[in-house]
């Protein structure tokens, strides 16, 4: 991977926070954006949590800079391959809606492409060539 993703997350949280201080894009009136952005950081965080309890459950490694033991199907892993990567993207959107603005909105993009081609893609060749198909 080329960095690890939390801190990527928070690179792009960071800069889109500053730059929406910065130059302040609103989306929308900021009663509602709060409401979603708070709900979507609760959905963030439960899945976050849930696909880690249930690696932890499969007696394998979370963080994606240690060893995988093995590969996990259950939970929220039937639904996506992944799941914590997923929830930093809906993290992402999530402090966009709480800032109300349109900039920490559209780092969601290239934030799931970096970790898209920065982390996905070579942790799925690492499982590939350790486990197989």
């Amino acid at each position: 991977m080329i960095a690890w993703p939390p801190l990527i997350f928070l690179g792009y949280a960071v800069a889109g926070g500053l730059l929406q201080f910065i130059f302040p894009i609103r989306v929308m009136r900021y009663s509602v954006s709060l409401s979603l952005g708070v709900v979507l950081a609760v959905v963030s965080a439960s899945l976050a949590i849930w696909a880690a309890r249930v690696m932890k459950a499969a007696g394998t490694n979370a963080r994606p800079d240690r060893p995988a033991l093995t590969i996990v199907r259950s939970g929220p892993y039937r639904f996506t391959r992944n799941p914590m990567y997923l929830s930093l993207g809906l993290l992402q959107l999530a402090l966009g809606l709480v800032l109300d603005g349109w900039i920490p909105l559209l780092f969601t993009i290239p934030l799931i492409l970096i970790l898209q081609f920065g982390v996905i893609l070579r942790e799925e060749s690492y499982l590939e060539a350790k486990f197989g198909e």
